[in-house]
C-alpha cells in the first residue's frame, strides 16, 4: 500500500531477497527428505505420502475481502504479511494461496504473490511457469478435448449430439477471440465441423477437480465423471465413456502434489492450484490446506475476490467437501476502495471524504454479515495508505462497530510482518475465544433452484432470481445427471453483489438473472451463470505485457 516511505517495486524487492534453501524450510516443518521433491533450490513439491502419514492439527483462518475495485484491496498481501506477523509472534504459522494465472499476469490484475515486503518468493517463478502445474492441467483438459473430437471423427459410436457438446478447450491466457470458435475445418479428414470455445485454465473443470481432490484414486474417479456432452436422447457422455480418465490422471500425477515455497521472511508457503473465484470456486487445493494443517498450528488460506464469491464457495464447497473447520476470518478493505464504493471517482480518491467512506462501508458491512452467517468470527484488516485521514479511518471503525467487529490497521506492504502484528494479535484473540460454530449456508439436498435463490437472497441481497429458458431446461435435467444434490458454484461478476458490475456498494432492489447452469460432475457441483459473466477474459487496450521485459543479466522489469 502507498505510504510515506519510498518502497522499491515488488519485483525489485523479490529479486533482492536472500532466500533460504527450500530443503531447510521443509526440514523445519518436519518433512523427511523422501517426502520432498526439489524443483531447484527454492521450490519443492511435497509428495502426498506426507499427508497420508499425518493428521491435521492446525487451526484454519480464511482471508477474504470486499468487492474488488480499481483502487486495490491487497488480499494476497495481507495473507502473506499476517502469516509473517504470526511467526514473529512465535506461532508455527503457514499460508495457503492459489497459483497465479498467466492471463492476469500479462493483463491488468498482475501477479498473485502479494506485494511490497509481504510476498511469496521466488516471485517471478511463481507468477510465470512455476512447477508446471498449469501446463499439466491444460494437457489433461485438452487431451479429453482431442479424444472427444477423435471419437466424433471415427464414427461417433456413443451417439453424441454435436449440438450438445459442453466440454471446451483451455489455455492460460486472456484471449477474447477464443470465446466462440469453429473447429473441424479443413476437409473430411479434419473431423466434424462444429462450434467450440475456450475457457481460461483457472476456469477449467480439471482445475476445479485438482483443487478439490484428495488423492490419485479420487482424482481418476473425478476425471471419469466429467460430462463432455449429451446424446440425442439427452443421456450424459462422460470421460469414462471415452476411456480418457486414466491418461488424464497420468498427466496430473505430479501436479497433484502441493508446492512449497517461502515468504520474504523465510516462513513456509503452500501455493497450489488456481481456480478463479468469479467463474470457479476460487480456493487453493484441499491437499495443500490439509498438509499445512498437519504441519503447522495456524494456517491462513485466501479465497478469490470478495466474500460474496470466494468466501461463500470456500465455506459451501471446499470446507463442506473436505470436512474443514474454519475458525476465524479476516476481511480485507482499504479506505480508497470504500470511497469508490461510496461513489468517488478514481481520480479523486486522494481527497479526504469521510462521508464517502461511510457510504462505501455498506459494502464492507454486508461482507462481514455474510461471513458471520457461516458461524465464523471476523476481524477487518484495513490496508493503510498515506492519503488516509484519521476521520476516514474512524469512519470505518464506527461502521464496523455496528457489526461488533474490530478493525486493525495493516501496514505489511511497507513493513512486512511487523506491519501485520495488530491483525495477527486480533486473529489470535478470535482463535483463543473459540467463538466459531462453522456451518454451511444451505443443505445440498435441497433443489438446485432453491440453493441458487438462497445464495442470491442471503449473500447478494437480491430480491429474487430469474431463470432464462436454458437455465430452466438445465434445472429439469440436472437431477437425471446425478447433480441435483450438489453444491452450487455461482459464476458472477466480482465487482458487485449483483450481476451488474456497475452497481457498487451494497445495492438493493435487484434480481439476479441465471442464463444457464452447467454441470461440473467431476468437481461435484453445478455452475449457474449469472448475468454476462464470461469464462474467457480478454486483454485490455494497454495490457501489462507491454511493460514487461527481461534484461541480459536475467533481471525482470514490469512484473508485478
Amino acid at each position: 500500500m502507498t505510504t510515506t516511505a519510498k518502497v522499491p517495486t515488488d519485483i525489485a524487492i523479490a529479486q533482492a531477497a536472500k532466500l533460504r534453501p527450500i530443503a531447510d524450510i521443509a526440514a523445519e516443518l518436519g518433512l523427511a527428505e523422501d517426502e520432498v521433491e526439489l524443483y531447484g533450490k527454492y521450490k519443492a513439491k511435497v509428495r502426498l505420502a506426507a499427508l497420508a502419514a499425518r493428521k491435521p492439527k492446525g487451526r484454519l483462518v480464511l482471508v477474504t475481502g470486499i468487492n474488488p475495485t480499481p483502487a486495490g484491496e491487497g488480499k494476497s498481501t495481507v495473507t502473506v504479511g499476517v502469516t509473517q506477523a504470526l511467526r514473529r509472534l512465535g506461532k508455527n504459522a503457514a499460508l495457503c494461496m492459489r497459483e497465479p494465472s498467466l492471463g492476469p499476469v500479462f493483463g491488468v490484475k498482475g501477479g498473485a504473490c502479494g506485494g511490497g515486503y509481504a510476498q511469496v518468493v521466488p516471485m517471478e517463478d511463481i507468477n510465470l511457469h512455476f512447477t508446471g502445474d498449469f501446463h499439466a492441467i491444460a494437457s489433461a483438459h485438452n487431451l479429453l478435448s482431442a479424444m472427444l473430437d477423435a471419437h466424433l471423427h471415427h464414427g461417433n459410436g456413443l451417439g453424441l449430439d454435436t449440438r450438445r457438446i459442453i466440454w471446451p478447450r483451455t489455455i492460460d491466457m486472456n484471449d477474447r477471440a477464443l470465446r466462440s470458435i469453429i473447429v473441424g475445418l479443413g476437409g473430411t479428414n479434419a473431423g466434424p465441423t462444429r462450434e467450440d470455445r475456450f475457457v481460461i485454465i483457472p476456469g477449467s473443470e480439471v482445475m476445479a477437480i485438482m483443487a478439490l481432490t484428495t488423492g490419485v484414486d479420487d482424482l481418476e474417479q473425478r476425471c471419469a465423471r466429467v460430462i463432455v456432452g449429451l446424446t440425442r436422447d439427452k443421456a450424459p457422455v462422460r470421460a469414462s465413456d471415452l476411456k480418457a480418465a486414466g491418461a488424464m490422471t497420468l498427466l496430473l500425477k505430479d501436479a497433484i502434489n502441493p508446492n512449497l515455497v517461502q515468504t520474504l521472511e523465510g516462513g513456509p508457503a503452500f501455493i497450489h492450484c488456481g481456480p478463479f473465484g468469479n467463474i470457479a470456486h476460487g480456493c487453493n487445493s484441499v491437499v495443500a490446506t490439509q498438509l499445512a494443517l498437519s504441519l503447522c498450528d495456524i494456517v491462513l488460506s485466501e479465497a478469490g475476490f470478495g466474500a460474496d464469491l470466494g468466501a461463500e464457495k470456500f465455506f459451501d464447497i471446499k470446507c463442506r467437501m473436505a470436512g474443514l473447520n474454519p475458525e476465524a476470518a479476516i476481511v480485507v478493505a482499504t479506505v480508497r476502495a470504500l470511497k469508490l464504493h461510496g461513489g468517488v471517482k478514481k481520480a479523486q480518491l486522494s481527497a479526504a471524504d469521510p462521508a464517502a467512506v461511510q457510504r462505501g462501508a455498506a459494502n464492507l458491512r454486508r461482507h462481514i454479515r455474510n461471513v458471520k452467517k457461516f458461524g465464523v468470527p471476523v476481524v477487518v484488516a484495513l490496508n493503510r495508505f498515506v492519503t488516509d485521514t484519521d476521520a476516514e479511518l474512524d469512519a470505518v471503525r464506527d461502521e464496523c462497530a455496528t457489526e461488533r467487529v474490530g478493525v486493525e490497521l495493516c501496514e505489511v506492504w511497507e513493513k512486512g510482518g511487523e506491519g501485520g502484528i495488530p491483525v495477527a494479535e486480533a486473529v489470535q484473540q478470535l482463535l483463543d475465544g473459540r467463538q466459531a460454530r462453522f456451518k454451511p449456508l444451505y443443505d445440498v439436498r435441497r433443489p438446485v433452484r432453491e440453493k441458487i435463490e438462497t445464495v442470491a437472497r442471503e449473500i447478494y441481497g437480491a430480491d429474487g432470481v430469474d431463470f432464462a429458458a436454458a437455465a430452466e431446461r438445465a434445472l429439469e435435467q440436472l437431477p437425471a445427471l446425478g447433480l441435483g444434490e450438489t453444491p452450487i458454484c455461482m459464476a458472477k461478476t466480482q465487482y458487485s453483489f449483483s450481476d451488474d458490475p456497475g452497481k457498487l456498494g451494497a445495492p438493493t432492489g435487484f434480481r439476479i438473472l441465471i442464463r444457464d447452469i452447467l454441470p461440473s460432475a467431476g468437481a461435484g457441483f453445478v455452475v449457474p451463470l449469472a448475468g454476462d459473466i464470461m469464462t474467457m477474459p480478454g486483454l485490455s487496450k494497454a495490457p501489462a505485457a507491454e511493460k514487461i521485459r527481461v534484461h541480459p543479466d536475467g533481471t525482470i522489469e514490469g512484473l508485478f
